[in-house]
């Protein structure tokens, strides 16, 4: 997975992190996890906020 495959990362980390509020996170904690998930494969500078909140986003509504 790239950064741009903010879904899949999501639902990723649904998996990893099942009793984890999406609201509560903090960037640079979504970062790091981003970052150590197993199918994650992309260079730690490409990301910015604007692709973190993607993510977020999309980890709140695949949680509802």
């Amino acid at each position: 997975m790239k950064w741009t495959d903010s879904l899949d990362i999501a639902i990723d980390l649904i998996d990893k992190f099942p009793e984890i509020d999406p609201t509560t996170i903090r960037f640079t904690e979504l970062r790091a996890w981003v970052l150590d998930l197993e199918n994650f494969n992309d260079e730690p500078e490409r990301c910015g906020e604007k692709i973190l909140e993607a993510i977020q986003m999309y980890w709140i509504e695949e949680m509802d």
